[in-house]
């Protein structure tokens, strides 16, 4: 199984295929209620066009891959179901070419006329790659993935291969793993929507905020989401009932603003964020649900959760950063926590509290635990990366006498040898609950971003290429 592949049949699917009505009683405490977003459901024919080329020779042989003429159809055929289910499930209109590539010709042809907005070249042959540097050479402009499963070795198509993936725009993919595919298709949607358009995203509380706010009235549903909270948390401490409920219609407010406006993500401020924390269990809920929801205004980390929701369906935490520097920890703190921290469709969700906001009172905060010993990723931005591991969470920092937001999480980070000077001092860096260094690498390739770690140095992924000029970088998975 991929482990950044997230496209098994999921909860969002499952629950459209067989109504909400049947699975609200499965789920009991509307642990579904508000994930049913009007752009949810991948409409096909808005989606990018991605083209595929396979290079694969006819007849059977002793070559790689080696097999007979009918084991080489079957191959092709389990490669195209892989890549059809992928567009099917991310609304990517999907153009392969009915032809074996052969010299390369019909298929740059085939690229001039339909315009792709991104092409996947099937090297699968080792003795077929010359219509994969054909195509290439002809790309134009349009991202290219290249994947290869053990298809090539030493010669001069080796040489060529390497000159042509040290270019901007091109990502060469060498696995075994035929369902790393399905990140492929990932990287095409995520590079068109990023450039497609801006991001349309929703600062509340805004004008007719207070209004909306007003039309939402209690309901089953917010009932529901309310009870779901008070029944899953380790703990309700400061807030009531009435508190709780109160912070849930601003989630339903806030969801029927992205809803009907059409926007990608919501940032708070005011009321909803340091002045209240009114929002703060919204922005929770929205996360797990894969909607970028920032605090402070804060639009380099809306663009993060983009990222890492399009990718790889990863909510988390966006907050302050702060060190320890007894443990040479470096500590994110905010109030806004995802809890499905293994991704948005998984079971898992991180224990949590429900607190205030800063013992104000006012507010209602999930106090969300993060697993300790599990490695981790810090972006400050798109362009600069790091990873590591969670070493101390919440439970670690009692509040009182701790300070801080009301979910912390401690790092060590890789290749930072004092915390203190640890990055995004000032800024809101976005952390996720994995190790996503290398296939965000790739995307990065693709899309012609320069990608840094956290000490400010260009990422050099392969060490086989290491040393080497290679403009970008090159990347290898």
């Amino acid at each position: 199984m991929c482990v950044h592949c997230p496209l098994e049949m999921n909860r969002r699917g499952f629950l459209l295929a067989a109504g909400t009505a049947a699975i609200a009683a499965q789920l009991q405490v509307f642990d579904f209620a508000s994930t049913l977003l009007a752009n949810e459901v991948p409409q096909q024919h808005n989606g990018p066009l991605v083209s595929v080329g396979f290079a694969l020779r006819e007849q059977g042989g002793r070559w790689w891959p080696a097999g007979t003429t009918e084991m080489l159809k079957d191959i092709r055929a389990q490669y195209e179901k892989i890549l059809s289910d992928a567009a099917n499930e991310l609304g990517v209109r999907l153009d392969i070419m009915p032809e074996l590539m052969k010299d390369g010709s019909a298929y740059v042809e085939r690229i001039k006329k339909t315009l792709p907005d991104g092409q996947i070249l099937m090297a699968l042959d080792l003795g077929q790659w010359k219509p994969v540097f054909k195509a290439l050479e002809n790309r134009g402009e349009i991202p290219t993935i290249v994947y290869a499963n053990l298809s090539f070795h030493r010669g001069p198509d080796r040489r060529e291969l390497e000159r042509y993936a040290g270019e901007s725009g091109i990502y060469f993919g060498a696995t075994a793993d035929v369902n790393w595919l399905k990140y492929a298709m990932r990287m095409h949607k995520t590079l068109w929507r990023v450039k497609r358009r801006p991001m349309r995203i929703l600062t509340c509380p805004g004008d007719g905020y207070d209004d909306t706010f007003k039309q939402v009235a209690e309901s089953e549903e917010m009932r529901a989401i309310a009870d779901f909270y008070m029944k899953v948390a380790t703990e309700v401490i400061e807030p009531s009932e009435v508190d709780i409920l109160n912070a849930v219609k601003h989630y339903l407010t806030i969801r029927r603003l992205i809803r009907e406006g059409g926007y990608d993500g919501v940032r708070v401020r005011g009321k909803l964020c340091l002045d209240g924390g009114w929002g703060c269990l919204a922005l929770s809920r929205l996360l797990d649900e894969g909607i970028p929801a920032a605090c402070e205004n804060d639009l380099t980390a809306a663009e993060c959760q983009f990222l890492t929701l399009s990718l790889f369906d990863l909510p988390g935490l966006m907050g302050n950063p702060t060190a320890d520097t007894v443990n040479n920890w470096y500590i994110i703190s905010h109030c806004t926590s995802a809890t499905r921290l293994e991704g948005i469709h998984k079971a898992y969700r991180a224990p949590f509290l429900i607190r205030d906001l800063h013992n104000t009172g006012g507010g209602v905060c999930p106090m969300v635990a993060w697993p300790k010993g599990r490695p981790a990723t810090v972006m400050v931005d798109a362009k600069r990366i790091g990873t590591g591991h969670v070493r101390a969470n919440t439970d670690d920092m009692a509040q009182p006498p701790s300070g801080g937001c009301r979910t912390s999480v401690a790092l060590s980070l890789d290749g930072i040898t004092d915390a203190l000077r640890g990055p995004a001092h000032g800024r809101h860096p976005w952390c996720v609950l994995t190790d996503i260094k290398r296939p965000y690498a790739a995307y990065c390739k693709l899309a012609g971003i320069k990608l840094t770690d956290l000490a400010g140095d260009q990422i050099a992924m392969s060490s086989q290429f290491r040393g080497h000029n290679w403009g970008d970088g090159v990347v290898i998975v």
